[in-house]
């Protein structure tokens, strides 16, 4: 990782930011992304006081000049950008029919505006750079398979996966990687969720779910680390699961003959 300039958003907690200290225990010149700016520059003096190198730009990725901010500044300070990590992104569960419009926008505008608003700008300076680079987006088994409560988020997530396999085919002649990961890990985020299945399970005198046996972000940062050292740029508009140590590849939809005889047409 030594001098790759990494943008990570949403890096000021969770598997963000350990992502982030990660990267940059390793040499990698890091951009921190926050909403708030006391957050962004505690986790940017964390990383200076442990030897790393690293910049901080605040504010809500779902606004389109954050996006443009992040890769200005690490042009600015570093003189390039070489990957783009989209981990920013809010949840508001809620049964569909209780949902607010909201609530439904909020989540939305996170994660799938946030992840465009981030990626346009580092395509058009990778491309003029002429270096080649890699964008991971953060996914979830939610819009994968769908997860009750979560409408909105499972829609968000979902669109995360075309927005990763058309990138891919798009940016593959700029040498420009592609991939998506859906992590699982104990954080701000899920520890609630956890929590619950857990006083659920005891409740109920029943073992918890091997579904609730998580890994933890460090986890998921050394994963991370791993799949950025491949130079094989046929890697690209991949799928992964990570939990703990267990690593696992999803697959594109299959399309498979039907003969259904219900109605006629």
């Amino acid at each position: 990782m030594n001098n790759r300039v990494v943008i990570i958003t949403g890096s000021t907690k969770g598997i963000g930011k350990s992502i982030a200290q990660l990267l940059a225990s390793e040499g990698a010149l890091v951009v921190i992304n926050g909403r708030t700016e006391q957050s962004v520059e505690e986790v940017v003096a964390d990383i200076k006081a442990c030897g790393g190198k690293a910049i901080g730009v605040s504010g809500g990725v779902e606004h389109i000049e954050t996006g443009e901010r992040l890769v200005l500044e690490a042009v600015r300070h570093f003189g390039s950008v070489n990957v783009l990590i989209n981990n920013a992104g809010v949840v508001h569960d809620r049964m569909s029919h209780k949902m607010s419009e909201q609530e439904w926008d909020d989540v939305i505008n996170s994660h799938l505006k946030g992840t465009f608003a981030s990626t346009q700008p580092f395509i058009k300076q990778v491309k003029k750079q002429q270096s080649g680079g890699h964008i991971l987006n953060m996914t979830s088994t939610a819009g994968l398979e769908g997860t009750i409560g979560q409408l909105n988020y499972s829609a968000a997530k979902a669109g995360i996966l075309g927005m990763t396999w058309t990138l891919a085919k798009e940016l593959a002649r700029d040498k420009i990687v592609v991939n998506a990961i859906a992590p699982a890990a104990l954080t701000d985020m899920t520890r609630p969720f956890v929590e619950a299945a857990m006083k659920k399970a005891n409740e109920q005198g029943i073992e918890l779910e091997d579904y609730w046996n998580i890994g933890s972000a460090d986890e998921v940062a050394l994963f991370v680390r791993d799949l950025l050292q491949v130079q094989d740029p046929t890697l690209t508009g991949q799928i992964f699961s990570v939990n703990g140590k267990k690593i696992g590849r999803w697959h594109p939809l299959r399309y498979e003959s039907f003969n259904f005889t219900g109605f006629s047409i």
